[in-house]
This record gives C-alpha cells, sequence and structure tokens, in this order.
C-alpha cells in the first residue's frame, strides 16, 4: 500500500500539532494547579 505524497505529508504534519495541543493542555493544567498550591501555601509534591 502505497500513500501519495501528499498524504504523507500531511499524515507527518499533523503529529506535531497534536504534540503540541497535548502538551498545551498538560502545561495549562500544571500551572492551575501549582498557582492554586502556592495561593494555599502548600507544595505542589
Amino acid at each position: 500500500m502505497e500513500m501519495s505524497p501528499i498524504a504523507l505529508t500531511a499524515y507527518l504534519l499533523v503529529w506535531p500539532v497534536i504534540v503540541t495541543g497535548t502538551l498545551t493542555v498538560i502545561v495549562r493544567a500544571f500551572v492551575k494547579e501549582a498557582k492554586q498550591a502556592k495561593s494555599e501555601g502548600r507544595s505542589i509534591i
């Protein structure tokens, strides 16, 4: 099964977008938790 060059390019370019989106969600949640912990005076760990 051969992929066309356009399909292969699209497939390869989608992965960084998915990874970036996932990392953005994780980092935003971590920052939110860190701010909340700091305001409550407790360690995030």
